[in-house]
């Protein structure tokens, strides 16, 4: 049997399958199922500063309604406050410590002074590592683009000052440059990429003309962007690569360290085929390296790379050259 462990973020991996943030990660029976099936890792439910100060506002409320109707009672609560991240501090502690393989944290903040706050709080834990979701909704017409990303930059700068942990960062596609970015940030000794964030699309519902808001699972052959950045930056960054979204098979696994990365993170598949997918997928890696006889991943990681391709186009077309050229074929397969 081959050899499928990998290093990531300086921690070593027995495999290349991490599973990725979600609701699952956040109950220790998955997490103890995750790990029976093989997963190498996993990331823990994020931690979203947003959650915190929503329900922060709504206790508040709930607490206050009813003041100030009586002059003699001026309130009929006494005074509560939320208790912020420590129910979320307090899970991963226990997710540690019913684990074996490694446990990542997940944060996404708002303020910066928060970034470093709840990252050094979640040090304290004994997670792992841990992975901060960095992305920008663009709501404000006249931000500028690299005013966006300074703030990025300088939370990172700080953070790797006040924590020792590994670091990595889970990125949108969505800077005018992706590239230039994770190489900046890169710089800044982070340890790993995770390309990319599936951000939340809002949807409408025209026959009651509103917003819905449905569950938004990536779809088999989502792999295909993270798969051009992790093939365009292989050998180009010091951090570890961690490819995800559309990770569904061990097919799809394959192309990717094919492509340059170190390992990947599934979620989708996991909600869809179950946590013991994993050990499917674990399995066709496995006799896909044996009838090659590939011995370990380092004897094809970043085969398939720009860094060892001779053709030095397939990662920079938008378009595929042959089929602008020969649209007939296109034409007369789906019999046009």
């Amino acid at each position: 049997m081959a050899d499928l462990s990998t290093k990531y973020m300086g921690i070593q991996l027995k495999n290349p399958i991490i599973a990725g943030a979600s609701n699952l990660s956040k109950d220790v029976s998955n997490l103890k199922k995750m790990e029976e099936a093989g997963a190498a890792a996993v990331v823990y439910k994020s931690l979203f500063e947003e959650q915190i100060q929503l329900e922060r506002a709504q206790l508040d409320e709930e607490l206050t309604e009813f003041d100030d109707r009586h002059p003699e009672m001026a309130k009929t609560h006494p005074t509560i406050e939320h208790s912020g991240p420590e129910e979320h501090l307090l899970e991963l502690q226990r997710a540690k410590a019913s684990l074996d393989i490694p446990l990542i944290a997940s944060l996404n903040a708002i303020y910066k002074q928060t970034w470093l706050d709840y990252a050094k709080r979640i040090e304290e834990t004994g997670v792992d590592a841990l992975e901060l979701n960095f992305y920008y909704v663009p709501y404000d017409i006249d931000k500028e683009g690299v005013s966006v990303e300074e703030e990025q930059v300088g939370i990172l700068k700080e953070l790797r000052k006040q924590i020792s942990i590994p670091v990595s960062v889970k990125l949108s596609p969505f800077y005018s440059n992706p590239l230039n970015m994770i190489e900046t940030m890169d710089a800044e000794g982070i340890d790993g990429f995770v390309l990319f964030n599936r951000l939340f699309e809002p949807e409408i519902n025209i026959d009651k003309e509103e917003h819905n808001f449905p569950f938004n699972l990536s779809q088999k052959g989502d792999y295909k962007l993270p798969l051009r950045y992790t093939g365009l930056l292989y050998d180009n960054i010091n951090a570890n690569i961690c490819a995800n979204t559309g990770v569904f098979d061990g097919t799809d696994a394959i192309k990717m360290l094919l492509a340059g990365a170190d390992c990947v993170q599934v979620v989708s598949t996991l909600y869809k085929n179950k946590i013991e997918h994993i050990t499917t997928m674990l399995n066709d890696i496995n006799k896909w390296m044996d009838d090659r006889s590939y011995k370990s991943l380092k004897d094809f990681k970043g085969k398939l790379s720009r860094a060892k391709i001779k053709d030095p186009f397939v990662y920079k077309r938008g378009q595929y050259v042959d089929i602008l050229m020969n649209p007939e074929e296109i034409i007369k397969k789906y019999k046009y």
